[in-house]
């Protein structure tokens, strides 16, 4: 179940939907890999980057929001840091199952599932108060 970053998704503000682009890119490439039963290190190292890649994200996207007075940067934050706390449990979960290649697979609909709604619901809301600005 592969998504890609289609322009009904964008927010609005260049910066943002640009990581957000590679963000689905990196995700469907993780998801593929499990598809094709890559080599496990292969997998580890998609994990590892898409860890850091969201961390780095969000890191970037609460210093816009911050910079620009958005009202809306509590709910953000809890959001962006439960879905740190889900993509750790994944990690976990893999490396727990022995590499087990389904952990991939099942984890493809929840990571899709929330950044999509995420981006429609709570980050569309940044560009329409940049809008306001």
């Amino acid at each position: 179940m592969s998504v890609e970053w289609t322009p009904n998704l964008s927010v609005g503000v260049e910066s943002i939907d640009d990581q957000h682009k590679i963000w689905f890119q990196k995700a469907n490439e993780l998801f593929e890999a499990g598809r094709e039963r890559k080599a496990k290190d292969y997998i580890s190292k998609m994990l590892d980057f898409l860890d850091e890649y969201t961390k780095q994200h969000f890191s970037d996207e609460e210093a816009y929001m911050e910079k620009i007075g958005y009202p809306g940067i509590d709910a953000q934050k809890k959001a962006h840091a439960s879905f740190i706390n889900e993509l750790a449990k994944l990690k976990s979960d893999y490396e727990k199952s022995g590499s087990n290649i389904l952990v991939i697979l099942n984890a493809n609909k929840m990571v899709i599932n929330w950044l999509t709604n995420h981006i429609k619901t709570m980050d569309k809301a940044i560009g329409d108060y940049v809008k306001t600005l």
